[in-house]
């Protein structure tokens, strides 16, 4: 079965990174409401990373690295629309490699392109996210890649909050997945940089175990 996979090297620099620009904000008094509805203690917005020019090379030049150890045969980059197409385009030129990207629907006008940019019959091809929850949008990605007739050689993000239920979707679609950091690499940094004391690390931890339910 396919694990997702960390990378320990990056793991906890980038998640004190994220913490530092409050790309990532952990409140234990008045949960975040993400649009799936779902209640959290912590939020992730990984696009504020593209306003640090020092971190967003950062984020690049790990996740081009990430690509060349894991994905070596990678022939081109789609970006999964949004956030992962302005990451996406960076590391695609890191690589000098072709770059496309991934709407969540067809565009309603014009061709009605589902995939922007020019992709080949059996390409191989590495999709970049920003963010991994469940999955659900970053794996119909894949799938849109897959019915253009390409191969998904496997997947980079840079967060990915863990869920069991994410890890159950990768494996089922058969789509490797690499992340520069998580949310287990997160706490360990909130705690030892005191972001959160002992208490509010096991309130957090809690949500985890069932976020679509947590209270």
């Amino acid at each position: 079965m396919i694990k997702i996979k960390i990378q320990e090297s990056t793991a906890r620099v980038v998640a004190a990174k994220l913490l530092e620009i409050e790309a990532i904000k952990l409140n234990h008094k008045t949960p975040f409401t993400w649009s799936s509805g779902w209640k959290s203690p912590v939020y992730c917005d990984n696009r504020l990373a593209l306003s640090y020019p020092t971190i967003r090379t950062f984020i690049k030049e790990r996740l081009a690295q990430a690509i060349k150890e894991n994905f070596p045969q990678a022939e081109c980059i789609a970006g999964v629309a949004t956030a992962g197409i302005p990451q996406g385009a960076l590391v695609a030129e890191a690589l000098n490699l072709p770059f496309v990207y991934v709407r969540p629907k067809p565009k309603e006008h014009g061709m009605g392109n589902l995939i922007e940019g020019k992709v080949e019959k059996n390409q191989k091809i590495v999709l970049v996210e920003d963010l991994i929850s469940t999955g659900g949008s970053s794996l119909k990605a894949a799938q849109a890649i897959r019915d253009a007739g390409c191969t998904v050689v496997g997947m980079v993000a840079i967060f990915t909050y863990g869920f069991e239920q994410s890890e159950h979707n990768f494996g089922q679609e058969n789509v490797p997945l690499v992340c520069l950091s998580d949310f287990n690499h997160l706490l360990q940094e909130a705690l030892d940089k005191k972001y959160i004391d002992e208490n509010q690390l096991v309130y957090v931890k809690s949500w985890r175990l069932d976020p679509a339910n947590w209270k």
